[in-house]
């Protein structure tokens, strides 16, 4: 799950970690990524009934990124074709 956030928000182990010590709000996390990747575009689909290409909320859309890839993790989807290599 770690590469899949890192791929997504650029973050790294050290980062991460301190976001959730200190209980980052989604909203802050996102919004303080290093670098968002410039693929997460290519994550379509919908998650929770919601179709994530259809979402005009940035954050909403950001969050939708990262839930999508989470569930397909947690389907057993092979970590390549999540970080859409």
């Amino acid at each position: 799950m770690d590469a899949v956030i890192f791929w997504l928000t650029g973050y790294d182990a050290a980062a991460l970690r301190h976001h959730i010590e200190t209980n980052t709000d989604l909203e802050t996390f996102f919004a303080n990524a290093p670098l968002f990747n410039p693929n997460a575009s290519k994550i379509t689909g919908s998650i929770c009934g919601h179709k994530i290409e259809e979402t005009e909320d940035v954050r909403m859309k950001k969050i939708r990124y990262l839930d999508k890839l989470i569930d397909e993790l947690a389907k057993g989807k092979a970590l390549e074709k999540i970080l859409r290599k």
